[in-house]
Order: C-alpha cells, then sequence, then structure tokens
C-alpha cells in the first residue's frame, strides 16, 4: 500500500490544532526516566520501489504447502463472487457496524445474513455474529447458566482445545462448576454423562462432529439432557450441514461454529467470525444484536436494530453480554457465500468433503502400521494413529511441500495425527499424500 509521511507543515499544523509548541511539549508530563535515551537499530530508509523490491524477496522466501490441517480452521473454496462484492468501499471500508444510525446497507446484509444462517441450522433465530466460535461458546455457557440459574457445566473432553480455553477464561472468577466429559474411544463418554448428569447442571456441550473428525451420539446426548432440563448447546461445521442433521433437528437450545469456512480465508488465524443461533425463547437474553425487517412512515421496507444487548446501549445491570463489536466483514463474505452457493452448492461441497476424506483415509490405513484412531463416522477431518511419531511425520511431508496434520502429541497421543480434508484438495493430492506416507513408512 502506497503511503506518504508527515511533512515539517503537517507536523506544524498537527501541533498547533492540539494546542503544543512542539514534540517535547506534547509528552512533558512523561518522566524524563521513563523516555528512551540510546539509538534506535534502524537501517536507512528505502524508497518506495525499493521498500516493495525488500517485501517481495521476503514474501519469496515462504514456501507455500499443500494444507491437510484443520482442527478449526479449514482451507475451502472461496468463490469469486465473494471477493467482487465483499471489497465494495460501502463494505470494505465500514468500521464494524453496531451504531444504531448505521447504514440501511449493512443492515440488511446483516438481516439476510442470520436469516441465511437459520436456514441453515434450522433455529429460530441468529444473532449478527460474534467474535469467533470460541466466544460464541463461552457467550452460550453465560446465557445458559443466568436463564437455568443452575452452576454446572458439562463440557466434553472431544471440545476444540482453543474454545475450552476460552470458555475457562470466561469462568474463571464465576462460582461455576465444570465438569469434563471424558473421551471414551476418540467421542464422548455417554455413560460419564449418564451418571454425573444431575438437577444442577445447566448445560450439556458437545461439538459435532468433535476436534478428532469423529460424529457424536447426539440423539443420546439429548436423551439424556432432557430427563434432567439442562440446555444442549450444540457446536457444528458450517459446510457439515450440507448433508449432516443441522442443530434444529437435534433439538438444540443454542447452536455456535466458526464461520471462517463461509468464504473467508485462513489468514493465519484470523480474524474469525462467530455463528450464534438460538430458540425463540432464549431470544432477549441473545448477546450481541440482531437487526430486524419493518417499515417506515411511507410504507417501505426498512431494517433495523432490534435487539441491542450490549452494556454501551442499555443499563449495564440489564446487559447480557459486554461485546462491543463484531467480525461485520466476515459475516458479509458469509452471507455472499451461501447466497452464492445456495443448498445444492452447499450439499455438493458437504459431499466433496466427505469423499475426498474417506478416500484418503481408505487410502491411509491400507498402509502397514496406520489405523484410524477408531472405527467411527467422519465427516471431512478423522483421526489416524501411526507407528512413528506424528512430529516427525509432519516435518517429513513439509519438505515435501505438503502439511501433513495436525499432531495430537498436546493430548500425550504422540503418535496419533488429525488430518483435514477439503473439496479443494484433488485426486492427485490425495494419491501424492498417500504416496509420501508410504515412503516415511518403508
Amino acid at each position: 500500500m502506497s503511503y506518504w509521511s508527515n511533512s515539517e507543515q503537517d507536523i506544524k499544523a498537527m501541533l498547533k490544532t492540539i494546542g503544543v509548541k512542539n514534540f517535547e511539549e506534547l509528552i512533558a508530563n512523561i518522566p524524563e526516566d521513563l523516555r528512551f535515551k540510546g539509538q534506535y537499530q534502524i537501517p536507512d530508509g528505502l524508497s518506495e520501489m525499493e521498500a516493495q523490491k525488500l517485501l517481495e524477496e521476503l514474501a519469496a522466501e515462504n514456501v507455500p504447502l499443500i494444507p491437510f490441517a484443520g482442527a478449526g480452521a479449514y482451507d475451502h473454496y472461496i468463490p469469486a463472487v465473494v471477493d467482487e462484492i465483499a471489497s465494495r468501499p460501502e463494505f470494505y471500508t465500514s468500521y464494524t457496524p453496531y451504531q444504531p444510525e448505521v447504514s440501511q446497507g449493512n443492515l440488511q446484509v446483516m438481516y439476510e445474513f442470520q436469516s441465511l444462517i437459520c436456514e441453515l441450522t434450522q433455529m429460530d433465530v441468529t444473532n449478527a455474529s460474534m467474535y469467533e466460535a470460541g466466544s460464541a461458546l463461552a457467550e452460550a455457557i453465560l446465557l445458559a447458566l443466568s436463564h437455568t440459574r443452575k452452576q454446572t457445566v458439562m463440557l466434553p473432553a472431544t471440545l476444540n482445545l482453543r474454545y475450552k480455553k476460552v470458555i475457562e477464561t470466561y469462568l474463571r472468577h464465576m462460582d461455576v462448576q465444570i465438569v469434563e466429559i471424558p473421551q471414551k474411544h476418540f467421542t464422548l463418554d455417554l455413560e460419564f454423562l449418564r451418571q454425573n448428569l444431575d438437577e444442577n447442571t445447566a448445560c450439556i456441550v458437545v461439538q459435532n462432529p468433535n476436534y478428532f473428525g469423529f460424529l457424536e451420539d447426539v440423539e443420546a446426548i439429548n436423551q439424556l439432557r432432557s430427563a434432567h432440563k439442562a440446555l444442549l448447546i450444540y457446536a457444528y461445521d458450517p459446510i457439515s450441514l450440507g448433508i449432516l442433521k443441522t442443530p434444529g433437528e437435534y433439538e438444540a437450545d443454542i447452536a455456535v461454529a466458526e464461520g471462517q469456512a463461509l468464504g473467508n480465508p485462513l489468514n493465519y488465524g484470523g480474524p474469525f467470525v462467530g455463528l450464534f443461533s438460538a430458540r425463540e425463547t432464549l431470544l432477549r437474553k441473545m448477546p450481541g444484536r440482531i437487526a430486524g425487517e419493518t417499515k417506515d412512515v411511507d410504507g417501505k421496507r426498512g431494517y433495523v436494530l432490534t435487539l441491542q444487548t450490549r452494556e454501551q446501549h442499555i443499563r449495564r445491570e440489564k446487559a447480557t453480554s459486554n461485546i462491543c463489536t463484531n467480525s461485520g466483514l466476515l459475516t458479509v463474505r458469509a452471507a455472499i457465500y451461501l447466497s452464492a452457493l445456495g443448498k445444492k452448492g452447499m450439499q455438493q461441497v458437504a459431499s466433496l468433503c466427505l469423499n475426498k476424506a474417506h478416500y484418503l483415509a481408505e487410502g491411509l490405513t491400507k498402509l502397514a502400521g496406520i489405523s484410524l484412531a477408531v472405527e467411527a463416522p467422519f465427516f471431512k477431518e478423522f483421526t489416524i494413529k501411526l507407528p512413528v511419531n506424528a512430529d516427525t511425520v509432519i516435518q517429513q511431508f513439509a519438505q515435501k511441500g505438503v502439511l501433513a496434520g495436525v499432531s495430537l502429541q498436546h493430548l500425550g497421543l504422540k503418535d496419533h495425527l488429525l488430518v483435514a480434508v477439503t473439496e479443494k484438495r484433488t485426486r492427485q493430492e490425495l494419491d501424492h499424500y498417500i504416496e509420501i506416507m508410504k515412503s516415511i513408512l518403508d
């Protein structure tokens, strides 16, 4: 991006506007012992052309890898129409739109986004997004605690670890008991849930597909929680809903997800966008805000913010969240993506992910020493058990230009590898992956 530095005249004008004679007067209240007195180790300045050349040389040192890593962030194809429309200045340059005076165009996009996510999930109501999936899930738990007035939260060990860290941060200073449901054969232990679920349980969290890629028995979980009137919080993969049952069909009370897969690039880990949907009975306790459709005094269709639970908008004691912004541009991209693909497109993308993931898993498990972590249904991601250290495998794959997956050594599973396959992976890339693995094990 081209830029111009401030001229001497610019600096003088700014100082005059501020009401000081010079920069030293501006920082006069900063004690001398706190000021840096040394010399900055900054190289000589470059021209714009020289700076651009240097940055291009540095960028050329990056080695692109074909990604088979997931764990919550996925390399899905983004149709050109998403970039084209989302880069329009009225979307691209607008700050996170949450004020009442936000334009009708942005409000309509929020409304359409909410409607699309409701249709995708078959839930009653969706807000105009959260920061990312972790905070959306934490806010869902806060809602459940407030609604049920109970103190126990049941989290599965099969939950994405980043989400769990966010939840623990949110609840750290609250009088809340977190009960972890251990994993059994890489899905949550239903028997443990059955024995530990009681009348003080506010909610049960289930991620489906789970962190290891395998599908949970949500029907059984739903039956257990119904007997104790606990809320079911369902964390889902948006792409999976092209072929899997929706949160609404599972009778979830709250559904959350990471919306990065819906037309948003990986961007080295962010920004992401959290999806948050709920049953209508929980509407007034939802965090964030909701855009609604109405008519003006002339009978023309218009859009307004119908729910704003931020502590800046209503009395602090009545606020349900202190979220003060949202990933507005990313919701625009998600809305464009869903509109462009439609129902058939989502089904096709989901089917491609499913078929390609199973093709790769079948090819890998034919190799000596490799097996699925468990013989259980999976969607686009799966965990394999290796006869060697997973970190070593990842390093050797990288030398071949492939990001093999995510090592589960942080869980004490040093010989397990989490592999993700999206619709972008070609037959040649899948076969290449199998050949690299075969060469490592031979």
